[in-house]
């Protein structure tokens, strides 16, 4: 997919997080040490809900997808970021901004969808217990997570076509130390009116498409947990969605604050932006390990069998 042959601009510029040399150290080895518990966490995660056959459900086979998003989302920012904080010129090119964009809207479309799933599956298996084995059949679980890396695909390819409709004449500078479509707008020569209310809309429309079924879902899950008549049962039915619940809120409060916020190239902009693609994929997998009986038995069955 070639860039438009009017535009003069063959690389960007990126600012990066710092231009001091022995802070660049310091976050090099900051978030070099999250991307490799990161990797790490949702590695472990993945082997365990492989080797254990009492995590062969639904739920679990959804959250192995996810814990392979997160591996995939870090990828495409922090090893880009950890190079840059070793080089005195951060430079990315044409293309490989382009592949960053698409990458980063399609693992994180693919999470918020993912997300979405997770929480329909937790609906129908406390508000229809009986049912949940009928409605949640394998074949059904795997439709919805190819749908959900489908759409987030789509979504990922019209946000990349309005970064190829931009024209770039003389600004190359990035304020900001990845790619991100919003930051690529002040650089543009072009008119970006239409094209800001595209990825305001695609982003509402992913973003709302993804919340709202999230939303409804828990509507009904609080409904069916205040129903139960003792304090015991409650306790444990909501434990089986607390996890999620912490990781649908990670995600989608910085998620819904990095892309409709309007981008200002400040500390605070950074700092969301880091969170949602470094820091959230590390604690997904702490969450649902340290907050999920069943996923820390696993966890001492799998290191008890190869240890």
């Amino acid at each position: 997919m070639a860039w438009r042959n009017h535009s003069t601009i063959t690389e960007f510029i990126l600012i990066g997080l710092s231009d001091d040399p022995y802070i660049e150290a310091l976050l090099f080895v900051f978030f070099l040490g999250i991307y490799l518990l990161t990797v790490m966490g949702n590695l472990m995660l993945l082997l365990v809900i492989r080797a254990d056959s009492r995590l062969h459900t639904p739920m679990y086979f959804f959250l192995s997808n996810l814990s392979f998003m997160d591996l995939c989302f870090s990828s495409v920012t922090v090893p880009k970021l950890l190079k840059d904080l070793l080089s005195e010129k951060k430079t990315i090119s044409v293309e490989g901004c382009l592949t960053q964009v698409f990458f980063v809207f399609f693992s994180s479309g693919t999470e918020a969808c993912l997300l979405s799933v997770m929480a329909y599956d937790r609906y129908a298996a406390i508000c229809h217990p009986l049912l949940y084995g009928q409605v949640m059949s394998g074949q059904f679980c795997v439709k919805l997570v190819l749908i959900s890396w489908g759409l987030a695909c789509l979504n990922a390819f019209v946000i990349v076509l309005l970064a190829i409709n931009l024209d770039f004449c003389e600004a190359q500078t990035i304020h900001h130390y990845t790619c991100e479509l919003p930051a690529l707008f002040p650089l543009s020569c072009s008119d970006i009116s239409i094209t800001t209310d595209i990825l305001l809309s695609s982003s509402l429309l992913h973003g709302l498409g993804t919340f709202l079924p999230i939303f409804f879902s828990y509507a009904r899950i609080i409904s069916t947990i205040l129903s139960i008549s003792s304090t015991s049962g409650r306790s444990k039915t909501f434990s089986t969605c607390s996890s999620h619940l912490i990781a649908v809120t990670l995600f989608f409060g910085s998620g819904f604050l990095c892309y409709l916020m309007p981008p200002s190239g400040s500390s605070l902009d950074f700092l969301i932006s880091l969170q949602y693609s470094a820091v959230t994929p590390l604690l997904n997998p702490l969450i649902y390990s340290l907050k999920n009986k069943e996923v820390k038995a696993a966890v001492r069955r799998t290191l008890g069998k190869y240890l």
